[in-house]
């Protein structure tokens, strides 16, 4: 297995574009949408539906198959889990109860383990290669 030495500089610069990238995401998908919707039996939902949260998953694998399949897998892992929790941290703390922060926590934690385990699946199909022509 060929292991290359860590690029500070890229994997930085990675991590930095892939938290705006992904602020910008957050932005997109999540942070128009501020108010929960109360239903006739006296419950509250929201402020997100599930379709805002599926959107903002599925338009960061592309940032993130880019990152990885260039082999910037820490610059990958490390920016847009900073970029969730900022991005959460800056909506939800307005939050009265203080229990935001709990959130925000979830979020960060969750978002890493997601981040590398989808990295290391990328990773390791992108070293498999592309499957041999059968030969005829």
């Amino acid at each position: 297995m060929e292991r290359r030495p860590l690029r500070p500089v890229p994997e930085l610069l990675t991590a930095l574009a892939l938290a705006g990238v992904t602020l910008a995401a957050w932005a997109a998908w999540l942070g128009w949408d501020q108010h929960r919707d109360v239903h006739s039996d006296g419950t509250t939902t929201g402020p997100y539906e599930a379709w805002q949260v599926i959107g903002l998953v599925l338009t960061l694998l592309a940032p993130l198959y880019w990152a990885v399949s260039r082999r910037y897998v820490a610059g990958a892992v490390a920016g847009i889990p900073v970029g969730l929790t900022v991005a959460a941290y800056a909506d939800w703390s307005d939050d009265s109860s203080g229990l935001f922060m709990v959130g925000v926590g979830m979020v960060m934690v969750g978002s890493l383990a997601a981040t590398a385990v989808v990295s290391a699946v990328i990773a390791a199909v992108g070293r498999a290669g592309p499957p041999a022509a059968a030969a005829g």
